[in-house]
């Protein structure tokens, strides 16, 4: 594996050990961990494409970096309608007006493992 896509794993699973710290903290930071869960889930995706050399546009939006990973990993598909609800949760607590829920976290976190389970054994990387 690439230097460059390590450091995209090492960011990203910094990422899902604090969305899941913050989901457990007392008190709890919904919006944390449902922020650093969408975090983790695009750095993740994002490790893949660095590792095959694919150029990816500036976009937190997963879906838009799902299709550039699909045509590597053909069977993620069935992930597009979690990931679009994470962009949306991700994007929505960093302002006022939203605020994540414990089941908002604990969806983001399910999605993010998801991903995670997946980039990681295809970068040759233990789940």
């Amino acid at each position: 594996m690439q230097e460059i896509t390590c450091e995209w794993t090492d960011k990203a699973e910094g990422d899902f050990v604090t969305a899941v710290r913050e989901a457990q903290a007392q008190p709890a930071n919904f919006d944390a961990a449902a922020f650093h869960a969408q975090q983790a889930a695009e750095k993740y995706l994002k490790a893949r494409l660095v590792e095959e050399d694919i150029d990816f546009p500036k976009t937190h939006d997963l879906v838009i970096i799902l299709k550039l990973v699909l045509p590597l990993e053909p069977t993620w598909g069935h992930l597009q309608k979690d990931l679009d609800a994470l962009t949306a949760l991700g994007i929505e607590v960093r302002y006022p007006g939203t605020c994540a829920d414990r089941e908002d976290a604990e969806e983001a976190i399910r999605t993010a493992r998801r991903v995670r389970d997946l980039v990681r054994p295809a970068l040759g990387l233990t789940p």
